[in-house]
């Protein structure tokens, strides 16, 4: 229970938040919720003025829908045909009194009497609200449907039924399809109501933002009598639950963690007799810890395939994510460094000094708290992965992962959408691209994030199989753009480089013959490529046999040797350069080395590295070129 009492602590932490509205990247708004309260997609927004009497009402746009309300532990998880109204915002069905009048529809009458009912006793209670009260005067007179059919919001059927389904025959009474049907996806029947009040002399906010209501209708639920139990959690004795929060990765989320209806299965049956037996958690924890969670997910967490990753502080919430790249903390285009210096130390000491960033005010008691959730039915979501640790080993793990894993990258583009080119770690999501291809699914991508987690936090060896496949793929550069290879490419080597350290520099020192052949083949294909030209874009005969060389490196490099020499031919003294490289790197083999043994993925190092310095050289040469003319 160690991270629903970090979760409880983090709403303990945020409480100035609660009702705040933020807004994500693709514009939803989300909050804080208080507690006893959830969010719904609302359709219609009805408004009421201050003496309770109808004064406009219209339908919400989708990006607008998104409505906090207050919820009973009943209508939380309302389902079927339970009847279990929300205590003010609902749907049709139970705020309408006329309902059954519009719709012949005799069993949802008592849907409009609980919910009358239970909105009386909040109003008469000592923590009513003027606004609650307003509402209330206005849907006690029965008379919903009616307005809204006048005002244009709702349409009758030549019955003065409410129309279920819109087709074309209704055109002719009512002319194009109303925006209504466009919301509703079950129909006018199933429109979600929220209702504000009104007033032409005073500004109010809106009821679902008001604070004030959030603390009416707490102080109202919170004073029935609920029995109380030692809470699992908190160590206290408090009122206690048995039903949990749902709506946890979004609106239409029906999953739930905590969950115990089941009393004629196993989930507890057997050992305990009652739920209560098995665990206890109270029902103020439970709201706190899956409101902090919600909020969490929505602030900062990812969701891949409906699993959700997300990492927050105990302390501060906002921590270095684990999946992100080098580049999304220390964003440093190399492109024209490059040129003027051929090491990368500098760069991997301002690296460590990007992360000591984050250790800037730590107290003994910061915690990262990493959380892994994930549904194998619509019903029941699971914690896949947990993990509590101190805050300054999780940047001590995330810095030695950012300073072993590396490469130089070329796929990243900056705030000018230019493509860049940058020295450091790849994404988690990046390196699931060059495991399995751009048109992965979405499950081959989340379940390597997930384990990936024990590499970066564990210190643990890339797993086999991840890296048999970037291999793999890599070697076959015929079989995919030249931007993807490219790209599986560096992320391969940053990964092969984790476990043999060599360095993205040209290391003359290193007779591995897998190195050796690599380099070999990075200068036979950037001899053929000077020989082609800039305007020939075909792959080189390098590229072309790159698979068939990991294979079988010493016949394919017979093959090889013997195309480059009409290119040889073509440069003229231009190859000299090249052709005495290949003699130089050729001479460090041993006899019994050079033979058809299938190469490891250090000869991807050696061609990388290779290449990089022949072009680096290239570089060099046509700048000084230009500086001397």
């Amino acid at each position: 229970m160690s991270w629903l009492y970090e979760l409880y602590e983090t709403y303990n932490s945020n409480v100035d938040r609660i009702g705040e509205v933020e807004k994500k990247r693709n514009g939803q708004e989300y909050t804080l919720l208080p507690i006893s309260h959830t969010t719904q997609n609302a359709h219609i927004e009805v408004d009421i003025t201050e003496d309770g009497e109808f004064h406009s009402a219209r339908v919400i746009d989708k990006n607008h829908a998104s409505t906090l309300i207050p919820c009973t532990e009943s209508s939380a998880s309302r389902s079927g045909k339970k009847v279990a109204p929300y205590p003010l915002h609902d749907k049709l069905s139970y705020v309408a009194g006329d309902y059954v009048a519009y719709s012949g529809a005799t069993d949802k009458k008592e849907q409009y009497e609980t919910y009358i009912q239970q909105l009386e006793e909040w109003v008469h209670s000592p923590y009513s609200h003027e606004k609650v009260v307003s509402i209330f005067t206005y849907l006690n007179k029965k008379q919903l449907i009616k307005d809204l059919v006048n005002e244009g919001i709702l349409f009758l059927d030549e019955a003065s039924n409410l129309i279920s389904k819109w087709n074309k025959n209704y055109e002719k009474i009512h002319g194009e399809k109303p925006e209504i049907f466009g919301v509703a996806t079950g129909g006018q029947e199933s429109a979600f109501v929220r209702f504000n009040v009104y007033s032409p002399t005073k500004l109010l906010d809106k009821v679902w933002n008001d604070k004030s209501v959030y603390d009416s209708f707490i102080q109202f639920y919170n004073q029935s009598a609920k029995d109380a139990d030692i809470c699992f959690v908190s160590g206290q004795v408090l009122p206690s639950t048995e039903r949990h929060a749902n709506k946890i990765r979004h609106a239409a989320d029906k999953a739930k963690l905590i969950s115990s209806n089941d009393s004629s299965g196993f989930t507890y049956r057997g050992r305990f007799d009652k739920s209560g037996e098995a665990v206890s958690i109270s029902y103020e924890v439970s709201q706190k810890a899956h409101n902090a969670l919600k909020w969490l997910i929505h602030r900062q967490g990812r969701m891949i395939d409906q699993r959700v990753f997300l990492i927050w502080g105990n302390d501060k919430e906002d921590v270095p994510d684990l999946h992100e790249d080098t580049f999304s903390f220390f964003p440093v285009d190399l492109s024209e460094q490059e040129i003027k210096s051929n090491t990368l130390e500098n760069y991997a000491n301002e690296i460590s000094k990007a992360m000591d960033g984050y250790r800037n005010d730590l107290s003994t008691h910061s915690k990262v708290n990493i959380l892994v959730l994930d549904s194998a039915t619509t019903g029941r979501l699971a914690v896949l992965y947990y993990r509590n640790m101190n805050k300054e080993l999780y940047l001590k793990r995330l810095n030695e992962w950012h300073q072993t894993c590396v490469w130089v990258h070329r796929y990243r583009k900056n705030e000018d959408n230019k493509y860049v080119s940058f020295y450091g770690t790849p994404a988690t999501k990046d390196i699931a691209f060059a495991a399995y291809g751009s048109k992965a699914n979405e499950k081959l991508q989340k379940e390597l994030m997930t384990r990936m987690y024990s590499c970066i936090i564990d210190g643990r060896k890339i797993p086999q199989d991840i890296e048999r496949n970037c291999f793999y793929r890599t070697s076959n550069p015929v079989s995919m753009d030249k931007w993807e290879w490219e790209k599986t490419l560096s992320i391969t080597c940053a990964l092969i480089n984790k476990r043999e350290g060599y360095g993205v520099a040209l290391n003359d020192d290193i007779n591995n013959r897998d190195y050796l052949f690599g380099r070999l083949l990075a200068i036979a294909d950037v001899l053929e490529r000077r020989a082609l030209g800039p305007e020939e874009t075909r792959a080189t005969n390098a590229i072309r046999y790159m698979n068939s060389f990991a294979k079988h490196p010493e016949r394919t490099w017979t093959t090889l040797q013997a195309s480059l020499q009409p290119y040889q031919a073509r440069l003229g003294t231009k190859a000299l350069d090249l052709s005495k490289l290949i003699d130089e790197v050729a001479s460090r083999f041993e006899i019994e080395d050079f033979n058809n043994k299938p190469l490891s993925g250090k000869y991807l190092l050696g061609f990388y590295s290779q290449r990089r310095a022949l072009y680096q050289k290239k570089k060099k040469e046509t700048t000084n070129e230009g500086e001397n003319e």
